[in-house]
């Protein structure tokens, strides 16, 4: 009976379904998180009679055809970019982008490049620019011991004041990487993402250009999880899963009464 395979399937999909939805729910207070959204697809058909075949010897043929669906698959978990805000938290080194773009971090033990929009970043013993792991911000750049004052533009500059001295001095100059498909990063978590063949290769240039977003120094970006949202579909879900339970429970029970039969 195709009804208890078809039924498992379903709800392995809402079992899927309620893990997505839980993580964005786990995630809504993390720095620059972007929900997640899961896809589903049919699975393949058992075609009975093919739509389009001849019926009869005078070249009749079948308008509709007779198939079966097995089931459903999920086909994707896709990673929703837009709709995130901004929260001011007046750090000196707490940086939002405010559009596209993604800073990089060097990983340790010659893992290469990440990529990441949490830019809530620290100056660590030697005065480099590093996340709150200890990762250093690409291109690394070091602000002095004596500096009073640290200014980021809307172009990633990175201006200090240092002790005694009138004038600011650039100390160094950030960059943001784009990718033709931002979906097709893979998330390391710690709000890391790595470059693979399906994001295509990043697009490095500096802030507040063409493409790319701008700085915003003293802000951090905020997840774009809408709780709202994520409680009516984990209902939805949960509904959804007693649905494809019933189809078990029913399936077993004409199982049963074909048993019985004498």
């Amino acid at each position: 009976m195709r009804a208890l395979q078809i039924g498992a399937t379903g709800m392995l999909a809402q079992q899927t379904n309620v893990d997505v939805i839980s993580n964005n729910i786990a995630n809504m207070n993390t720095t620059a998180y972007s929900k997640r959204r899961a896809e589903f697809n049919d699975l393949l058909y058992q075609n009975i009679v093919r739509p389009g075949a001849v019926s009869t010897a005078d070249q009749t043929v079948v308008p509709s055809g007779i198939q079966i669906g097995l089931g459903v698959k999920t086909a994707a978990i896709y990673r929703i970019t837009e709709g995130g805000g901004l929260t001011q938290t007046s750090g000196t080194l707490d940086l939002a982008i405010r559009g596209r773009g993604y800073f990089q971090i060097e990983l340790p033990e010659g893992k290469g490049i990440g990529y990441t929009r949490d830019g809530a970043f620290q100056r660590n013993g030697d005065g480099v620019i590093v996340t709150h792991d200890g990762y250093t911000v690409q291109p690394e750049i070091t602000i002095p011991d004596d500096a009073v004052e640290i200014y980021v533009n809307s172009s990633g500059e990175v201006w200090v004041k240092q002790d005694g001295e009138t004038d600011e001095i650039n100390v160094g100059q950030l960059e943001l990487a784009t990718f033709p498909n931002e979906a097709g990063l893979e998330a390391m978590g710690t709000n890391l993402f790595m470059e693979t063949e399906a994001s295509g290769a990043p697009i490095l240039d500096n802030p507040d250009t063409e493409g790319f977003g701008s700085i915003l120094q003293g802000w951090l970006a905020t997840s774009n999880v809408n709780p709202v949202t994520e409680i009516t579909e984990l209902v939805s879900a949960q509904r959804a899963y007693e649905l494809n339970s019933k189809v078990i429970l029913t399936a077993d029970q004409m199982l049963s009464t074909i048993n019985q039969l004498k």
